[in-house]
């Protein structure tokens, strides 16, 4: 069995869906490793550590794609190279199902049996494979030390004979794994961090990190059993959470947004009026800026400042800017997947669409769309 991982070709994507670790975990299991020269170039992967552990390096990447039986992306694939990929092939990668019905019907057309790693159930079995999580912890992460980068202030509380320097302000709104990791990031380099979100739950997560909670009462909990992601507001709900947002805004130094709705476009969370009132020289970076952003006036992959001097942070992929440690977790998470479900004997996947898991995150399969979500798209 043939697996290969092609090099991306978004100018913005530095990291590589397999590293040498996981190259050599799926050699040692028998699969024969394909891997395109100099994958790892932008991820700080030489070709050697590839060879070494036993895997092919390719430069003809159309023979490859055509042959491949299994194939490992970090993003989706672009047409022309969808209809290269021979039947029957089993495809990994971030998907983006929900907003490209298109590229679903054409590999359904061409008998790929795709597997969208943002569908993969958020479950205690699933949890080496949660490449979302994986990916959102590093973005948490490079956030705040892009914007310690930016910011013309110290993080932390100093003494010093001129005076005490008084620690920045940092302000997470959205406390998921992102969240979560922002403040823990920030917390560690000295800055005094509040933090939001709608589940009661995540801000005594954030309490637990040493964040203070904003506590808003929107009349009810907002999170509903067996839920994950944070439910959608009321217009009204949503009004009475920008308000005491805005508060808070005004005397942070920077405020982080990662507010994404599944499937949905994000929320709008902190409009013009709110950033107008903002300190200047402060910082908002939107997490959410790939699906819409929470800030108004985001612009996806820019940096814009506004008359009161305040930067706007739209970049999509903080991801690489540790794209080292971003791809070493991302392909441990491809490399789980193909472990959970590799058949020892039979020395293949095995696709039991039956499987709770599978369910959730085979979109495509035996020319046609599988997945209840999209059957009708």
């Amino acid at each position: 069995m043939i697996l290969f991982a092609p090099k991306e070709i978004d100018s913005r994507e530095a990291r590589t869906a397999i590293t040498p670790i996981t190259a050599k975990r799926l050699v040692d299991k028998g699969i024969d490793v394909h891997v395109e020269e100099s994958i790892g170039e932008l991820s700080n992967y030489s070709d050697n550590e590839y060879t070494e552990v036993g895997a092919n390096l390719i430069t003809d990447r159309s023979k490859a794609l055509s042959d491949a039986d299994i194939i490992f992306r970090v993003r989706k694939p672009p047409v022309d190279e969808i209809k290269k990929t021979k039947s029957g092939c089993i495809h990994l990668s971030f998907l983006d199902p929900f907003n490209d019905s298109e590229l679903l019907q054409l590999m359904a057309s061409q008998g790929i049996t795709s597997i969208s790693l943002e569908m993969i159930p958020r479950t205690t079995l699933a949890q080496k494979m949660d490449a979302l999580s994986s990916q959102a912890n590093i973005t948490g992460y490079t956030s705040v030390i892009y914007a310690a980068e930016k910011l013309d202030k110290v993080l932390p509380m100093m003494m010093t004979p001129a005076g005490t320097i008084s620690p920045a302000k940092f302000f997470i709104i959205g406390i998921g794994v992102a969240g979560l990791q922002a403040i823990a990031t920030a917390k560690r380099l000295g800055a005094r961090v509040t933090a939001f979100d709608v589940r009661q739950e995540a801000l005594e997560q954030a309490e637990s990190l040493g964040a203070k909670a904003l506590r808003i009462d929107l009349g009810e909990d907002s999170k509903e059993e067996g839920q994950v992601y944070a439910k959608e507001l009321t217009q009204e709900q949503l009004e009475k959470q920008r308000e005491a947002q805005a508060k808070v805004c005004e005397d942070s130094d920077v405020v982080i947004t990662t507010a994404k709705v599944f499937g949905r476009r994000s929320p709008i969370l902190v409009k013009s009026d709110v950033i107008g009132r903002m300190k200047h020289g402060s910082i908002i970076v939107d997490l959410a800026a790939e699906t819409g952003g929470n800030v108004e006036g985001t612009e996806i992959d820019n940096e814009i400042v506004t008359d009161n001097g305040v930067r706007i942070v739209g970049l999509s992929n903080f991801e690489s800017m540790a794209a080292h440690h971003a791809s070493q977790v991302f392909s441990a998470n491809l490399g789980s997947f193909i472990e959970h479900f590799w058949d020892e004997d039979e020395k293949k996947i095995n696709l039991n669409l039956g499987d709770e898991i599978l369910a959730g995150c085979v979109l495509t399969n035996n020319g046609k769309i599988v997945h209840e979500k999209f059957i009708n798209s």
